[in-house]
């Protein structure tokens, strides 16, 4: 099996005078006429899983590390970038409960991959991690997490997260976290006096480890320098009950010191987070980044790394919350921060980096979000992704050297030709007058009128949508249907005053925003009113079926994806595990817990249900689903549940999503009553 890399396009970039001379670029998509696609086509192209799921450059730039999709689990693909064109393929995960999650150069020559996988036991579904050193020709395949800490029972297992790829000492090292446990232990709450979190120093060629950091007892977390120096620890105490709590101290340690000195305090509740929380080091100038809380708003900061150091503010957006710090290379450098308002906005600190940004952007169409995504030791070589919303993806690698720009590999070249539709930004009103911000997706050469309509919140509730390539709204528009994505309270980048409670607690609020958003659809005369359905996966799921709960007239279909149905259930799935106050905490107590549940007032609805889940899903169980189709059922509702067997929250599968987009299209046309 081999391909050539880079023998698409070639783009020449004379960066100092910002100009990107074209000699071609290949077209992911584009929107001129074509026969539309038949149903099976279409949810066989959108339904393929990302052709890369991860990428990483080696730290010489002469390799190339692809995360591909397997069947429900991913390979790994080694590519030679002296143009031969050679690929090695390295078995990864089967799939299932057995996932890759990705890889990173630990030298020239070694790969170090991330692997989780699910175990049934007495307690439900237990995710474990371990962390996997091989060559780049596939040979010398050891584990280099520790035996003993994958026999360590809580809420992940934990085998171990990298957090530096230098180690002191340099050669194949790398820092990674280490739960140190004792052989044999009972239950699955992790009590204080069972070992705690620490940093080891392990050899991804031989497996041989040694302590950096010793484990303290309620260590939550370790930051590195990215030169193989731990400078800033989290601690989370447990509450007597054995769960912890809801706040985190973090610490710091001078250049050269060894004393953990107070830094801050983290508060968490049902209306997020307060105080600053740091989130990367940057050794050069002795300060680390964080995040915390400015007129409601979440803003970047940074912090000396010394006494009573005061917070200096980088970046604040009004009416938005700054969230992202961007980061470049194997030492994770700081060189910009980000903030999404209707799209992405990326500020870069970095003068070079923030020239070659101005460049790219006047060969792109205007809109693509260009951003670094791995880089050489020496940064002299980047990989870059270029998307947006018509484009699902083109990786490409930058040489500063030549200044030249060469195509890797696209995301999704299942959909190359394909038309696709653009995201349009829009705001509706709710019922309150307050404006509610969405992206509105028409079918392709729609003049946006008299049309089928989806309403399709977002999971988390914790999240929010962007601008930019969806598949899942990408699939309805092409079968023609117009969506609406909306940005109700409840959603994250908005700010503390939009966020409220949560979605959960404040889900009057939320779902009330949500049935807006039908509504506005049809005052405008884009939805016909008896054409409107609402499709949402996780938190979108349990919204889908709440908005019948508000109002069972609004929509004609429901279609939720791994759904939230029952409150209760939802927070006594967390019972075993040291995080159950912070859920118990999210959901809180009182009437809201019933009415807020779907599966609780099944007599309401109206419409029909169709729902799909995976059975190892550990976000949301399965016996979720299986909860709301038995209440539908016993309250004489029409209901249907699709089941994947081996796949969890995500239907990490290409084939699963395939099957669920055309029975889903086939629902909502049979519901809906169109052609």
């Amino acid at each position: 099996m081999s391909f050539k890399i880079g023998g698409c396009s070639l783009l020449a970039l004379a960066v100092s005078a910002q100009v990107l001379v074209v000699s071609s670029v290949s077209a992911q998509s584009d929107n001129s006429a074509k026969a539309p696609l038949s149903v099976q086509e279409a949810a066989a192209r959108f339904g393929a899983r990302d052709a890369v799921g991860g990428i990483s450059i080696a730290p010489d730039g002469k390799q190339l590390a692809v995360v591909v999709p397997h069947g429900s689990g991913e390979d790994i693909h080694v590519h030679q970038l002296d143009g031969s064109g050679k690929v090695t393929a390295i078995r990864g995960a089967s799939g299932g409960d057995n996932r890759l999650r990705y890889c990173q150069w630990s030298t020239d020559q070694r790969l170090a991959c991330m692997l989780t996988y699910l175990v049934k036991d007495a307690n439900g579904l237990m995710t474990y991690t371990r962390v996997i050193g091989v060559n780049a020709d596939g040979s010398a395949s050891r584990m280099i997490t520790p035996q003993e800490s994958m026999r360590a029972r809580g809420m992940s297992n934990d085998g171990g997260q990298i957090i530096d790829l230098t180690a002191p000492g340099g050669g194949n090292g790398v820092l990674m976290t280490r739960r140190f446990m004792p052989e044999e232990e009972t239950g699955t709450i992790i009590h204080a006096t069972r070992g705690g979190l620490g940093v080891i120093a392990v050899d991804t060629v031989s497996g041989k480890s040694r302590t950096v950091e010793p484990p303290k007892e309620t260590a939550s977390d370790f930051l590195s320098d990215g030169r193989g120096t731990v400078r800033v620890m989290s601690v989370q105490p447990r509450e007597e009950s054995g769960y912890d709590g809801n706040r985190i101290s973090w610490f710091f340690r001078k250049k050269d010191g060894h004393a953990w000195l107070p830094l801050s305090t983290v508060t968490y509740s049902a209306g997020g987070s307060h105080g600053f929380e740091p989130l990367a080091v940057d050794p050069d100038l002795d300060v680390v980044y964080g995040r915390d809380v400015k007129d409601g708003y979440t803003a970047l900061y940074r912090r000396a790394l010394t006494e009573g150091a005061p917070n200096e503010l980088l970046l604040s957006h009004p009416g938005g919350d700054v969230d992202n710090l961007v980061r470049v290379g194997r030492q994770q450098r700081v060189v910009g921060v980000s903030y999404a308002t209707e799209k992405r906005v990326v500020d870069y600190a970095d003068p070079e980096l923030a020239k070659l940004s101005k460049a790219m952007a006047k060969v792109f169409p205007a809109g693509s979000a260009v951003n670094i995504i791995d880089a050489t030791q020496n940064e002299q070589k980047l990989v870059m992704l270029v998307t947006s919303d018509v484009n699902p993806g083109m990786l490409y690698l930058y040489d500063k050297a030549t200044h030249q720009m060469a195509e890797l590999l696209p995301l999704r070249p299942q959909l190359a030709g394909v038309a696709l539709s653009q995201m349009k930004p829009v705001s509706f009103p709710a019922r309150d007058g307050t404006m509610i911000p969405g992206y509105l997706t028409l079918p392709p050469g729609s003049d946006g009128k008299n049309l089928p309509a989806i309403v399709m919140p977002h999971g988390g509730p914790e999240s929010r949508d962007e601008w930019g390539f969806d598949w899942l709204s990408q699939f309805f528009a092409n079968r023609g249907y117009a969506v609406l994505q909306p940005e109700f309270r409840g959603s994250t980048g908005y700010g503390a005053a939009w966020f409220q409670k949560n979605g959960f607690q404040s889900w009057p609020t939320a779902i009330g925003d949500v049935n807006d958003a039908g509504r506005w659809l049809v005052t405008q005369g884009i939805a016909k009113p008896n054409k409107l359905a609402i499709v949402g996966w996780s938190y979108g799921g349990y919204a889908a079926l709440q908005s019948a709960v508000l109002d069972p007239d609004l929509y004609k279909a429901i279609v939720a994806v791994a759904p939230v149905t029952d409150l209760e259930m939802l927070r006594m799935e967390r019972i075993n595990f040291t995080d159950y106050e912070m859920e118990n905490t999210r959901i809180g107590q009182g009437p809201h817990v019933k009415a807020g549940s779907p599966a609780q007032n099944a007599g309401k609805f109206k419409a029909p249900v169709l729902m799909f889940h995976g059975d190892i899903d550990h976000n949301v169980g399965i016996a979720e689903s299986r909860f709301m189709r038995d209440r539908l059922n016993g309250a004489g509702k029409s209901v249907e549940l699709v089941e994947f067997p081996g796949l969890d929250h995500q239907l990490a599968s290409s084939a699963a999503r395939t099957k669920m987009l055309a029975q889903a299209d086939a629902f909502l046309r049979q519901s809906l009553h169109l052609p």
